[in-house]
């Protein structure tokens, strides 16, 4: 939930009208390819909500694994908004970042009807307040108590994120954080202030969130939160079309199988959006990442490339 990057698999679409009639075009000379023998279509299409990097990573992911079990794969990305809206409307066929019960909420009263909901990957997506792992908070409480042991700093990000907000509103008067000096800049800066402290090996907390590449490259963990001040921890859904059980059974039995841990989805955000070797190139970031694990493809789908 973080500042997307375009990539060059990916096209942005301004609006709602200009993705559903560039789709519908595709789509409309001919019918979907199957694989012949009653089974998946192989023609399919994602939608992948821009600026959200968990999404586009598992995105590449689910692309490059699809691609190698013989589908053609059209992807496209857009704001929230307007996926949601394509997928209720058959111009998509899947998307794989819905966060539920309560980012994406107004969505799903909206459309759940009219979506297949294959599942959670993910369970464990929430607002955090970060510190270096060798530090000596243990939780907000601590926090209050051991301020000095910080520079008496709180790192922030955007003036204008729910983090923020959050942490103005919610978790420094429920934790009487007052005395910190909360330094409201921006992500980039937050991390760059996280590098040079944990290089150095000094002490500090930032404001960050799960899931998050940050916490695969530098030495962090979350303070624990008692009174609950950041809210609850969401799960990230995937979301496909009203008849996509139909269209994509085999596939949707893989999506049942899918889910990735703390340490394989930060590993790959990691690769794909912090790594100058995979800069602006997801598909070899994707690559780089099951060579590293090299059992995963099997594990998610059931056996060997088609």
């Amino acid at each position: 939930m973080t500042f997307g990057r375009s990539t060059r698999r990916f096209a942005a679409i301004g609006g709602t009208l200009a993705l559903a009639v560039s789709l519908a075009a595709c789509s409309s000379d001919e019918p979907e390819a199957t694989n012949g023998e009653g089974g998946d279509e192989k023609e399919i299409s994602i939608g992948i909500p821009s600026g959200w990097d968990e999404g586009i990573a598992v995105s590449n992911l689910w692309i490059s694994i699809l691609e190698e079990k013989g589908y053609e794969v059209e992807s496209q990305t857009a704001d929230v908004g307007v996926i949601y809206t394509g997928l209720a409307g058959g111009d998509f066929d899947l998307t794989m970042d819905v966060w539920l019960p309560y980012t994406h909420a107004a969505y799903e009263e909206k459309y759940g009807e009219q979506v297949t909901d294959l599942g959670v990957w993910y369970d464990n997506a929430k607002l955090t307040i970060a510190v270096n792992e060798d530090s000596p908070a243990k939780s907000l409480e601590d926090l209050a108590k051991m301020s000095d042991e910080y520079g008496n700093k709180l790192v922030g990000i955007e003036a204008g994120a729910g983090l923020t907000q959050i942490t103005q509103d919610e978790v420094i008067p429920t934790y009487g954080l007052e005395g910190m000096d909360y330094s409201i800049s921006s992500t980039p800066a937050m991390l760059a202030e996280l590098k040079g402290a944990t290089d150095a090996g000094e002490n500090i907390a930032v404001t960050l969130w799960r899931p998050h590449w940050a916490y695969d490259e530098f030495p962090v963990r979350d303070l624990e939160d008692p009174e609950g001040a950041l809210g609850e921890a969401e799960e990230i859904h995937m979301w496909g079309a009203e008849d996509f059980g139909d269209r994509y059974p085999e596939l949707q039995g893989w999506l049942k199988n899918f889910t990735l841990d703390d340490e394989q989805l930060f590993s790959l955000e990691n690769l794909m959006f912090n790594n100058e070797e995979y800069a602006d190139d997801p598909e070899a970031a994707v690559d780089a990442w099951l060579e590293e694990n090299p059992d995963f493809v099997d594990q998610v789908t059931g056996g060997a490339a088609k």
